[in-house]
């Protein structure tokens, strides 16, 4: 797995607080930083795709792994 600069971990949450608890990590971070998120939410898959479209961020990595979500999310 890439470096990251934050770690946020979801598990447990469902739609829509790990999308929301991530938007609020990114808001911290700095341009080009990068958010791991570990989420336990099957949704997420997709939630997170749709919210990288729409806020221009980058998602470098998305997969599952015994019932856990890793994502990496590249700020814009």
């Amino acid at each position: 797995m890439a470096n990251f600069d934050q770690e946020l971990d979801a598990c447990g949450l469902n739609c829509p607080l790990p999308i929301l608890r991530a938007k609020k990590a990114l808001a911290s971070l700095s341009s080009g930083q990068v958010l791991h998120v570990i989420a336990t939410d099957p949704g997420s898959l997709k939630d997170f795709e749709a919210f990288a479209k729409q806020t221009g961020n980058q998602l470098m990595e998305s997969k599952e792994d015994g019932g856990k979500y890793f994502f990496l999310i590249k700020k814009n």
